[in-house]
């Protein structure tokens, strides 16, 4: 019995460790009223975070939401980096969920109304060079800005900051991608995945030389819950393709299971770099 109380005593430290609750942040997720962007301000929120979201729109999605009603809504264009630069500054860490499908250049941009979680639909200027890569190289830039300032001179801690990109993003990685990439792919896609990879790229420049953000690249192929009618038909087929191992398709990516795995991308310290969807998986279960 005195061996058991003593194991018991040795282990419940440890218990409490994995089961205590993470520090609190102020997190300003940018695309807060899109699809993944307010199911992670949900999940950050839970987790008893400080949240601002950031949006053309600034207005709460689900007025109904116990959890959304406590996220400060702004309306900003991400776009303007005075606009980024002044949310990074009172920020601990961030998530760039901004993206859309269809940019005014690809001919198809009506079709957000439908395949858009948030049904929001693209301006004028819309592109996905502005509204990826323009709108994350802001917010990376104002991240190194605030880690390397006078103020942050002696704060060795990096910033945490999860950007959401593409499983196809890593389609030059695997066996048959390039080809598909280079061949197959439509013109709209190469350019959606042009701007996701520069992002990618940047945030590697930004480790390799000055070392002071934590960053966490998610890769998702289809993001999904039971609403989305869209891709329901399809999530089987690509999901039964990555089964047999077709090396450039990925399995689909519950938008809650995404959510949860960017928020355990902000809160633990061991997590960065590309997360595919074995990872997102995996991580997801930290917080959940």
């Amino acid at each position: 019995m005195k061996l058991l109380s003593a194991i018991t005593l040795a282990v419940a430290p440890l218990t409490t460790l994995a089961l205590a609750a993470p520090k609190p942040m102020k997190v300003t997720v940018f695309g807060g009223t899109g699809y993944v962007g307010s199911a992670v301000c949900e999940r950050l929120v839970k987790r008893g975070h400080t949240v601002t979201a950031v949006s053309r729109r600034g207005v709460n999605p689900k007025p109904d939401s116990k959890e959304l009603s406590e996220v400060n809504w702004v309306a900003g264009d991400a776009t303007n980096a005075k606009t980024v630069d002044s949310l990074i500054k009172d920020s601990d860490a961030a998530v760039h969920a901004i993206g859309l499908l269809f940019d005014v250049d690809s001919g198809l941009s009506n079709l957000n109304i439908i395949v858009s979680g948030s049904g929001s639909v693209p301006g004028e200027t819309s592109t996905y060079d502005a509204i990826t890569r323009s709108t994350a190289f802001n917010v990376i830039n104002s991240i190194e800005k605030k880690q390397t300032s006078l103020m942050n001179v002696m704060n060795k801690d990096k910033f945490p900051f999860c950007f959401v990109s593409a499983a196809e993003a890593g389609w030059p990685d695997v066996p048959f991608g390039k080809t598909i990439d280079e061949k197959l792919a439509p013109a709209w896609l190469n350019k959606y995945l042009v701007a996701k990879r520069a992002v990618e790229q940047r945030l590697k420049d930004s480790n390799d030389k000055k070392g002071v953000i934590r960053s966490a690249i998610y890769r998702p192929s289809l993001i999904w819950d039971w609403t989305k009618f869209d891709v329901l038909p399809v999530i089987p087929v690509f999901n039964l393709a990555s089964a047999i191992g077709i090396p450039f398709v990925d399995k689909t990516v519950r938008v809650e299971t995404l959510a949860d795995a960017i928020v355990a991308g902000i809160e633990g310290d061991d997590i960065s770099g590309v997360q595919r969807f074995g990872e997102m998986e995996d991580i997801s279960k930290r917080v959940r």
